[in-house]
């Protein structure tokens, strides 16, 4: 048992304990540390110890692969403004009334959120696109946090990028086809309800002259179509495969071997997953305008750069991931979740998911941390592998907004205090974001029950 508790123990100290001189609250440090401990514990040789390290990346390579082409494609479409066109359209159609805009921005977020397939990457983004209009409605700084908050939020779940389900279903080993197709009603379902929910907001509220779309749908598509043609390329590819079960990159036999032979080769094979290789594929296209070709260095620079610690975490969950399964850890805390009865597997599964969440503010390190465990304790128990990993994505996400440590949550509260010139309460935020939270944690334990 002490080969178990002592490594749990020493992340969690680190994860949770700011004050650790030099280390404390750090992740990738908690997670390294873990693993190197777990090793010692277990008696792994220095082989034994590279060979883990390789397995358990290759287990997260398509997650990885994701995080860093995704980064690279979302900063393409900043340069050639799909965002912009998104929350022009959007307006266009539902933003002739004070809830009509709220919805409009609810739509716009979760979209960038599933192109950028991070939250506060998406928060940023549009924020600033739409903090000044929401102000002009007279809602309150801590309202307009909200609202950015949990669209952004949602929008990590969705396809493509749907960051949080690549992350559980490759936790568990399985193909994220079945999961992300689920995940696009679970979230199209929390944008209706965040829609209502934030009508409390605008309610008895005209929309200002000024605020009124000046354009048609029509004539904005018109003027700026161009700018999604390389989302609609990316959407065509996901689309083909998921949908038609067709992979475009299969077809030819040249490519068809080259995507075989990477298949083969440990942590590259996630550069041929079919979701990664539809980004690259909308990466590429991107790159034929002249305004994000002539940005070159800057969307690789920045976009690496907006990535970089999340990758960073990503690894040293790799190495944890096959650490502990090649010291039999995971097996071993498998068997014991075994006795326990399954409604108290399950309740007690997503109360550990959403306190890690809660004090880290991490839906990555709230699924690294359970999941491995978790996972095979539910696959005994007969539960679909489907449901196990939708479950956990949608817990985990539900999680990482509860106070007091959301991560997302104090982004946002930065950036509309900067904006606005106004303090903003960040906890305060979190807690109005509440039932949205709540939303995502029933979703994902109506899949763990069923």
């Amino acid at each position: 048992m002490l080969d178990i508790v002592i490594p749990m123990l020493i992340l969690f100290a680190i994860v949770l304990i700011p004050r650790i001189p030099k280390i404390g609250g750090d992740v990738r440090i908690a997670l390294l540390l873990a693993a190197l401990t777990a090793a010692i514990m277990g008696g792994l040789t220095p082989i034994e110890v590279g060979t883990a390290l390789i397995d358990g990346v290759d287990q997260l390579a398509w997650v990885i692969m994701l995080s860093i082409t995704g980064s690279i494609y979302a900063e393409t479409q900043v340069k050639l403004g799909a965002m912009q066109t998104t929350m022009l359209s959007l307006r266009s159609i539902f933003g002739k009334s004070s809830l009509g805009l709220v919805a409009a921005v609810l739509i716009a977020l979760t979209f960038a959120g599933s192109l950028l397939g991070d939250a506060i990457a998406a928060s940023a983004v549009i924020g600033f696109l739409v903090i000044r209009s929401l102000a002009d409605l007279n809602i309150k700084p801590e309202q307009i946090g909200m609202i950015i908050l949990v669209g952004a939020s949602l929008g990590s779940l969705m396809p493509p990028i749907s960051q949080g389900v690549i992350l559980s279903t490759s936790l568990l080993d399985m193909d994220p086809t079945p999961v992300i197709v689920i995940s696009i009603f679970t979230v199209t379902g929390g944008v209706l309800f965040a829609i209502l929910d934030a009508s409390r907001f605008v309610r008895g509220k005209r929309l200002p002259e000024h605020l009124m779309p000046d354009q048609s749908f029509f004539t904005i598509i018109k003027e700026r179509w161009k700018t999604l043609v390389p989302l609609i390329v990316l959407a065509v590819i996901v689309v083909l495969d998921t949908g038609l079960d067709v992979n475009i990159f299969t077809v030819w036999e040249p490519t068809g071997q080259l995507v075989a032979y990477l298949e083969e080769l440990p942590i590259l094979n996630g550069v041929v997953f079919p979701i990664v290789l539809a980004i690259i594929m909308g990466a590429l296209v991107s790159f034929f305008y002249r305004s994000v070709r002539k940005e070159a260095g800057t969307v690789f620079k920045q976009g690496l750069k907006n990535i970089g610690k999340t990758v960073q975490i990503q690894l040293a969950a790799g190495f944890m991931i096959g650490v502990f399964s090649a010291t039999g850890v995971i097996d071993r805390v498998s068997e014991l979740m075994e006795g326990l009865q399954a409604t108290a597997l399950k309740l007690g599964g997503t109360a550990s998911m959403l306190f890690i969440g809660m004090l880290t503010g991490s839906q990555t390190t709230a699924q690294t941390i359970t999941v491995p465990f978790l996972g095979p304790a539910l696959e005994n128990l007969d539960v679909d592998p489907v449901n196990i990993a939708l479950g956990a994505a949608h817990i985990s996400a539900g999680g990482q907004n509860l106070p007091p440590v959301g991560l997302t949550a104090f982004v946002v509260a930065g950036l509309i205090g900067g904006i606005l010139s106004k303090k903003v309460d960040p906890v305060k935020v979190m807690i109005l974001a509440v039932p949205a939270s709540l939303y995502l944690t029933l979703v994902g334990l109506i899949a763990w029950f069923i």
